[in-house]
């Protein structure tokens, strides 16, 4: 979708700062013997206590409220009876609507003693959300933002998971473009000011090769990171924040 007025600005936002809170109140629980299944059961009362509902059960009929992934899986982790182990690599995954309007965001949590690798694959995963951002500009085209996040990545030394990507999102959890995290010169598509789409970096260490696991359906490479996050595109003038690192005029990131 496209935000065309500030009460749909402020319903993004609102539902934006929902799915936050749920997060980091599933992320304050990430340690060892805690199960998947809890994790989403955390997630889920966050959700209800504040008038919102997960969305993969809504539109596609998914058992769980929140994707829960460890270590190698890289998204759509169902969660159950598993149980988060020391040196873990927990992806939590959550998309949510109130009001008819959707986010979409997740965080990568390493569970102590956390090992170099994946300290840096979530360092990384971060960068290249900024440097995804930081190309989401009205009149850009989509493959830029693809080509500054995966510049990011390998410079790191680490690699994209290329079938895993962003897309537009707001009236529903997947909407055009897809926005890929490589400079997939397929995606012409110009920004338009107010386009609110999701940044999705997903790297592994590993060659980003994935496989998909039935019936678990979670999708699996080498060790990996996420950080999903939505936004809008900003005007091409947009102003500038700290550091003077320029930063979109409608930030609705979650």
């Amino acid at each position: 979708m496209s935000i065309k007025s500030n009460v749909e600005f402020e319903k993004l936002r609102n539902i934006g700062g929902i799915v936050a809170r749920a997060l980091r109140a599933m992320a304050e629980r990430v340690r060892q013997g805690i199960t998947t299944g809890e994790l989403n059961e955390i997630g889920a009362r966050v959700l209800g206590e504040n008038g919102a509902r997960s969305a993969p059960p809504l539109v596609y009929g998914y058992p769980a409220d929140v994707c829960i992934s460890v270590n190698d899986e890289a998204m759509h982790g169902i969660p159950g009876a598993r149980a988060i182990e020391p040196g873990d690599l927990v992806k939590l995954d959550l998309v949510a609507e109130k009001d008819g309007f959707f986010a979409d965001a997740a965080v990568s949590l390493n569970v102590p003693p956390v090992s170099l690798c994946g300290r840096d694959l979530v360092q990384c995963a971060e960068r290249a959300f900024q440097r995804g951002l930081g190309a989401a500009r009205a009149g850009n085209r989509v493959y830029e933002i693809g080509r500054a996040v995966e510049r990011e990545v390998r410079r790191s030394g680490f690699s994209v998971i290329r079938e895993l990507c962003g897309h537009g999102v707001g009236r529903t959890i997947h909407e055009p473009p897809t926005v890929p995290n490589f400079a997939d010169r397929g995606a012409r598509e110009r920004l338009t000011e107010g386009l609110v789409i999701t940044i999705e970096p997903v790297i592994a260490a590993g060659n980003g090769r994935t496989r998909s696991s039935i019936p678990s359906r979670s999708i699996s490479s080498g060790g990996v990171s996420s950080f999903p996050a939505f936004a809008a595109a900003a005007p091409a003038g947009a102003g500038s924040g700290r550091n003077g690192e320029r930063r979109p005029a409608w930030s609705v990131t979650a």
